[in-house]
């Protein structure tokens, strides 16, 4: 292990038959992960012996400057440049993910295959491109979460801004933290059909309960709904969504993504049209809906 490994957290010791097992409290799946085994994120594991650990903590597949639209984040600090780490692994298994490779990879790479950045090593990548602003992004960046709460105090320190790109699906107590560590996030809300997302390996209410919370704690939140074919593209759940965004806030920006195919998902890219009168609907209940991949 590096000696500037980051312990893994978030997990509790459970008795499973004549052994002990961990309990992960990372996000809303709550696995329970036996010895010799890991978490279905991928990258979460528990050894009798060793304890619970999370060896790809700190290290990452990707960084790069991005313009901050791409997030999507058009309401904070538009026009900028954010520096964006990406890792591997995701708690959710969406069969249309552009980002399939890293998060889902056919083989996944050992942690030693990715680069190591400490807090202190971004703060001078970050500082070193004229940028004020970090995003934790292209996998699901909650499986950072322990490099992201040491690293967001030593990023601010040096005036720079954490933004995390998620899908929602971390535990409530991530995140009342997670609330106290980033200043903007942009959420993707993947459907608001509660069966729909159970089939994406994911919970609806728990994605819908963090964006209550993030939004009304000061952070500032942004929405994304990109429309698959088939699996979000219905009206009577578009218009619900929208319905539940609007109860919370109608500052908040949403982003109607067009879907194109990718990783084990074949249909035909969304129709345009489809999106305009989506985007129409939002628009007489939103204040900011901006079309994406159009």
């Amino acid at each position: 292990m590096s000696p500037n490994a980051i312990e893994a957290g978030w997990w509790r010791v459970e008795r499973s038959g004549d052994s002990s097992a961990a309990r992960c409290g990372l996000c809303r799946h709550e696995c329970l992960i036996r010895t010799g085994g890991g978490g279905r994120c991928g990258v979460r594991f528990f050894a009798q012996s060793e304890g619970f650990s999370s060896p790809y903590l700190g290290r990452f597949i990707s960084a790069a400057i991005d313009p901050i639209e791409k997030k999507p984040l058009h309401h904070w600090r538009p026009g900028t440049r954010i520096m964006s780490l990406g890792g591997v692994g995701c708690n959710m298994v969406c069969p249309f993910c552009q980002n399939h490779h890293i998060s889902h990879p056919a083989r996944m790479p050992s942690p030693d295959e990715l680069s190591e950045i400490t807090p202190e090593a971004l703060v001078r990548l970050t500082v070193d491109a004229g940028l004020s602003s970090v995003a934790y992004t292209y996998n699901e960046p909650t499986m950072q979460v322990e490099y992201i709460l040491a690293a967001s105090p030593v990023l601010e320190e040096n005036g720079i801004a954490s933004v995390l790109v998620t899908n929602g699906m971390f535990s409530e107590a991530l995140c009342g933290e997670m609330s106290g560590a980033i200043s903007a996030a942009n959420v993707d809300v993947k459907t608001f059909d509660p069966e729909t997302y159970r089939a994406l390996g994911g919970k609806l209410e728990a994605v819908k309960s963090n964006v209550e919370r993030l939004a009304t704690g000061g952070v500032h939140v942004e929405l994304t709904n990109l429309i698959v074919p088939g699996v979000s593209d219905s009206m009577e759940d578009f218009v619900r969504l929208v319905e539940w965004i609007e109860g919370i806030s109608r500052e908040i920006p949403l982003h109607i993504s067009r879907y194109f195919p990718s990783f084990r998902c074949n249909a035909p890219p969304t129709d345009v049209a489809l999106m305009r009168k989506f985007s129409a609907h939002a628009s007489a209940h939103l204040k900011h809906v901006h079309l994406g991949n159009v």
